[in-house]
């Protein structure tokens, strides 16, 4: 098939942006004529006030090479002419990523099927949207009402939990596919690890944000002694604030170490290999490859039972799972990882995700909704 992946790419950071590109790209080798069709300028920076693209121009993962970027969110209308050019295309991926886009990506859509009726057989692509979060973590006024506006007209809504599967039919998706979210991992290969003696050392990693839950491992570690927590990664609004005067408190007795700013790619791999185990411990969550990314570079996972973590992280195996929202949870779980044979044991039982497995079925799925069939000219010799 003929088939346009609309979404962020590099230099945009972020899981969802290494999502899309990985996307494209495997469409590409399973045989579509695949392009990337991405953005200039991708929000307001009253909306996302911490750095937009990757430091330095480093990529997370490798870029996509056929791809273009003439959308722009100052711009309605790079909206319809991006449109536009998808006409001809037999399938077209947008890519949700937060409300204030919605408008741009209905506005696409609607450009795509410009002056065809529905009901005939060449009435333009069929478009799929892909929802990381079908509504944002934090919601605010209007959210609901743009998103059902785009969800409604979709031919096709690809989420990645049950649970946002049943949000994308109550905001008005005529057809929803839940799908495990498949890798996209930054970082590349392990680095050596050390042997470390002593007490756990705990990363938290990527964007502070409330749903995260990063401030309540804080109060945890302050009652473990001896753990030690790296937190790595952009600290935002009041939800930074209150983890650097939780990690200034005596309690936390220099224990937590604060790296802010956004990690990129290429130096995860050394600073996974500087800890002993990954805490993802959110308050909230949809899908995440968080937990696939410590099992991929040999450390255990302490996680919340929110989300998919309990699908990737099998508890007392190759970490440990507590209840959401929950510091003196926590606080158990990292005495337990402090006890004698404890860290070793569950590193033992840490494997190497897949990474393979959940593209296949994804792609397939992809396809399978993928437009009019497209009908291949015989070769001269044969007319």
């Amino acid at each position: 098939m003929r088939v346009a992946v609309v979404g962020p790419t590099h230099p945009f950071k972020g899981g969802v942006a290494a999502h899309t590109t990985e996307l494209a790209r495997r469409l590409a080798l399973a045989g579509h004529d695949s392009e990337l069709v991405s953005w200039s300028r991708l929000y307001p920076s009253l909306l996302y006030p911490g750095r937009q693209v990757v430091p330095a121009g480093a990529p997370d993962l490798p870029p996509y090479g056929r791809t273009t970027r003439p959308l722009s969110w100052v711009r309605p209308d790079s909206w319809w002419r991006a449109g536009r050019a998808l006409r001809d295309h037999d399938l077209v991926v947008l890519v949700h990523v937060v409300p204030v886009l919605a408008p741009a990506l209905l506005t696409v859509l609607r450009a795509a099927r410009a002056g065809r009726a529905r009901h005939q057989a060449d009435a333009g692509p069929r478009v799929v949207v892909v929802a990381h979060n079908v509504l944002p973590h934090e919601p605010h006024p209007g959210a609901a009402g743009l998103v059902r506006a785009l969800l409604s007209r979709a031919d096709d809504v690809v989420v990645h939990s049950p649970e946002q599967a049943d949000l994308a039919r109550r905001l008005g998706a005529l057809a929803v596919s839940a799908l495990e979210l498949p890798p996209h991992l930054p970082g590349g290969d392990p680095s050596p690890r050390a042997v470390h003696e002593g007490p756990p050392r705990v990363l938290a990693l990527g964007l502070v944000r409330p749903y995260k839950g990063t401030d309540l491992l804080v109060r945890a570690v302050q009652q473990v002694p001896g753990v030690r927590l790296t937190v790595a990664g952009e600290l935002w609004g009041e939800a930074g604030a209150r983890v650097r005067a939780l990690a200034a408190e005596p309690a936390s007795g220099g224990r937590v170490d604060l790296r802010e700013g956004y990690v990129p790619g290429p130096v995860l791999a050394s600073l996974l290999a500087q800890h002993d185990v990954l805490a993802l411990p959110y308050r909230s969550a949809t899908a995440s490859q968080n937990a696939l990314l410590g099992h991929a570079h040999g450390l255990p996972v302490l996680a919340t039972r929110v989300g998919t973590f309990a699908q990737d992280v099998q508890d007392g195996v190759d970490g440990l799972l507590v209840e959401p929202d929950d510091p003196a949870a926590l606080a158990g779980a990292l005495r337990r990882l402090a006890e004698p044979g404890v860290l070793e044991r569950l590193r033992s039982g840490v494997r190497p995700p897949d990474l393979q497995a959940r593209w296949e079925p994804y792609l397939a799925a992809l396809a399978g909704s993928g437009g009019r069939a497209r009908v291949a000219t015989p070769p001269a010799s044969a007319r």
